[in-house]
């Protein structure tokens, strides 16, 4: 894959194969499917797949004891070709998207996609009995964030033939569909795909989010703070101007209510000192 232009640090340029070394959050995630898949393979008889896979048939008739599923399913896989591809998927088109937005935001966005895809699994197969594992709808999510942010970005087909993002992305995906072997979890890869177009076409990052609520907080905070100057400005105008009074006519002859703004001012003023201090 072609990634000059990279957006991460990276000393030198023009063609390299993928995108370098594991960024934290993927690091952890293969780190930890890599774990559960050795867990498969040496405790084969406990069936983990059962009890941690999303099975919707289980999931309804049990619920809510079976919730955890939603998240447990994407850290198994069915073979060693099944995760290999998903991890290599997941380090070759989510590195630059998580050197991009940080691994916080990442991170939150892959389980978010793998949500989506237990979902819709869930609503379209709610009486399949069949277990499904494997990370293939968060990584159909990251396939899909990559599409929409580098479009123009160069894959190199067999490490050979250079074909745009724009055409392998949705090519990879329909020829996934159409030539799948049974029992592959469309429903999954279609939820990851969908949830993650319309994260990135709407924009509904949850920073974004969280900026335009800082936003809104800090117009608020500014607004009370005008408010408070404002009022401060008239309380001052109206004492200069029962001063100037008093200096015409002495204090003596001010009104009552005069005098009991003064002394009120007089009393929030001394207070205002007093909490600064």
């Amino acid at each position: 894959m072609n990634y000059s232009g990279y957006n991460r640090p990276y000393r030198g340029g023009g063609f390299r194969i993928g995108p370098g070394g594991l960024s934290p959050f993927i690091r952890v995630i293969i780190i930890v499917c890599a774990g559960v898949f050795l867990l498969q393979i040496l405790l084969k008889s406990s069936n983990l797949a059962y009890i941690f896979g999303l099975t919707p048939a289980r999931f309804f008739s049990d619920f809510p004891n079976l919730i955890y599923q939603v998240i447990t399913y994407m850290f198994l896989h069915g073979g060693f070709w099944h995760i290999f591809f998903n991890m290599f998927g997941l380090w070759m088109f989510g590195t630059e998207i998580e050197y991009t937005w940080g691994s916080k935001r990442f991170g939150r966005f892959y389980f978010l996609c793998g949500l989506a895809g237990a979902l819709l699994t869930l609503i379209v197969h709610s009486g399949q009995a069949i277990p499904m594992i494997g990370a293939s709808a968060a990584i159909y999510g990251v396939l899909v964030a990559y599409w929409k942010m580098f479009p123009e970005r160069e894959v190199y087909l067999y490490f050979l033939f250079p074909i745009k993002v724009k055409w392998f992305v949705p090519g990879f995906m329909l020829l996934g569909f159409l030539t799948a072997a049974p029992g592959v979890a469309h429903m999954a890869h279609l939820g990851g795909a969908i949830f993650a177009f319309f994260y990135i076409k709407g924009d509904w990052r949850w920073a974004a989010f969280g900026s335009k609520l800082k936003n809104l907080r800090s117009k608020r905070k500014e607004a009370k703070l005008e408010k408070r100057r404002q009022e401060a400005e008239d309380v001052m105008k109206r004492v200069d101007d029962i001063l100037d009074k008093i200096n015409e006519v002495g204090i003596e002859n001010i009104s009552k209510e005069d005098r009991k703004f003064l002394e009120d001012a007089s009393s929030r003023l001394s207070e205002k000192k007093n909490n600064q201090q």
